[in-house]
C-alpha cells in the first residue's frame, strides 16, 4: 500500500474496532519497521498505565528492530547476511523461531514464500532503490536467480544457520512485521491484557473481544489501488491477519502487467489473476507469511494448499470476463466457516 492509502485503510479498521468514541479504553501508536503501529487495548479495570505500557511496546519494537530488520546494519539479520561463510553462525532462539516457520511455510507453498528472493525484487526495480519499468534482461534474470532457493542456500541446525550459498541474504519484510506484531501482543498480555488489536503495517494480531463484547471488526481492502474500497469485513477474535496484493506496485510494458509478486521458481512476476490474499492463521507471524506465499501461487494451486493444510484463507481475484473493475472472492473451508 502507498503511504496516505495504507493509513487510511487502518483508520478504517481502528474505526470498525473502536465502534464509537470512547469505547476503547487506550489506543496506541507509534513508528516501526519504516511503517506504523497501532493498539488498541481494553483495559475495563483501568489498572494499566498507559504510559508505561507505551514504553513496553516501544522496548519490545526495538529489541524486534535489533534482530529482524533489513533497514538497521547492526541487527542480526544484517550481519547474517553480510557474513560469506558457509560454517555454522549462531543465531538468536528468537531468529531460530522466525526460520523454522519460514521454511515450513516455504516447503508447503512449493518454494513460492522464499526469504532469499530479494535479488529478484531488485532486479525487477521493485526494490528500495528501484525504478520498477523497465523488464531485465533474461541474463540478469539468472544472474539473480544464482543466488535465490532458501531450500537450497540456507539449513537451520543445532548448531546454528548454514549459508550453503555464501552469496544469500535473507529479506524478512514478509515475516518480520507479523513477528514483531506477536511480540507486542505478549507484551500486552504481560500487563494482565486479554483483549486487544495490535497492528503494524496491516499485519493484525487479535485477541478477547472489543469494548463491545464482539468480535473484533476488520476491513480487507478492495484490491484497487484508487478506489481504496472495503471487499469484506470480517469478525476477528484469537487470530493473526495479513493480507498481501499485486495492485499498488507493478508496471505494464507493451500492454504486459508486472508486478512486484516475483515466482521465485521462474525469477519473474506472476501472471495468474489473483489480486489479493488474506489468511487468519494462530499468530501474525504466520499470516503475514502464509498471504505472501499463497498470493505468488495464485488462488487454484494456493486453494488447494490452503485445503491441505486447514488455512482460513480469502482469495480476490480479478474477473476477467467483465470489462469493468470488477473482482470474484473466493474463501476456503475454514475461512468461510470463521467469517
Amino acid at each position: 500500500m502507498t503511504s496516505i492509502s495504507r493509513r487510511s485503510f487502518i483508520f478504517m479498521t481502528l474505526a470498525l474496532a473502536a465502534c464509537k468514541r470512547g469505547a476503547a479504553d487506550m489506543l496506541l501508536s507509534g513508528e516501526t519497521m519504516g511503517t506504523t503501529y497501532n493498539v488498541v487495548a481494553v483495559d475495563s479495570a483501568k489498572k494499566v498505565s498507559q504510559e508505561a505500557l507505551q514504553a513496553a511496546i516501544n522496548a519490545s519494537l526495538a529489541q524486534t528492530d535489533i534482530q529482524m530488520s533489513n533497514w538497521n546494519a547492526a541487527s542480526e539479520i544484517s550481519k547474517i547476511n553480510a557474513s560469506r561463510s558457509t560454517a555454522p553462525i549462531a543465531v538468536s532462539a528468537e531468529m531460530a523461531e522466525l526460520l523454522d516457520a519460514a521454511n515450513a511455510v516455504h516447503e508447503a507453498t512449493e518454494g513460492q514464500f522464499d526469504l532469499t528472493v530479494g535479488p529478484l525484487i531488485d532486479v525487477w526495480g521493485f526494490g528500495a532503490n528501484g525504478k520498477p519499468g523497465v523488464v531485465p534482461t533474461e541474463a540478469q534474470i539468472a544472474a539473480a536467480m544464482d543466488k535465490v532457493g532458501q531450500g537450497s542456500s540456507l539449513r537451520l541446525t543445532n548448531a546454528g544457520l548454514e549459508k550453503l550459498n555464501p552469496d544469500a541474504e535473507m529479506y524478512l519484510s514478509a515475516i518480520g512485521k507479523g513477528y514483531g506484531v506477536d511480540k507486542v501482543g505478549e507484551t500486552l498480555e504481560r500487563f494482565g491484557i486479554e483483549n486487544y488489536m495490535v497492528e503494524i503495517g496491516g499485519d493484525i494480531l487479535t485477541k478477547g473481544k472489543n469494548a463491545e463484547g464482539m468480535a473484533w471488526q476488520v476491513a480487507i481492502e478492495t484490491p484497487d489501488a484508487l478506489s481504496g474500497g472495503i471487499q469484506k469485513v470480517v469478525g476477528v477474535s484469537n487470530f493473526g491477519m495479513a493480507t498481501s496484493g499485486d495492485y499498488r506496485n507493478y508496471f505494464e510494458e507493451d500492454g504486459v502487467r508486472y508486478s512486484h509478486i516475483i515466482d521465485a521458481t521462474t525469477g519473474k512476476p506472476v501472471t495468474h489473476t489473483t489480486a489479493s490474499v488474506t489468511v487468519l492463521a494462530e499468530n501474525a507471524m504466520l499470516a503475514d507469511a502464509w498471504a505472501t506465499g499463497l498470493l505468488a501461487m495464485g488462488r487454484e494451486r494456493g486453494m488447494a494448499v490452503a485445503e491441505t493444510h486447514d488455512l482460513a484463507v480469502l482469495f480476490i481475484e480479478r474477473d476477467a470476463s467483465k470489462s469493468e473493475k470488477a473482482f470474484v472472492t473466493s474463501a476456503s473451508s475454514k475461512f468461510a466457516a470463521i467469517s
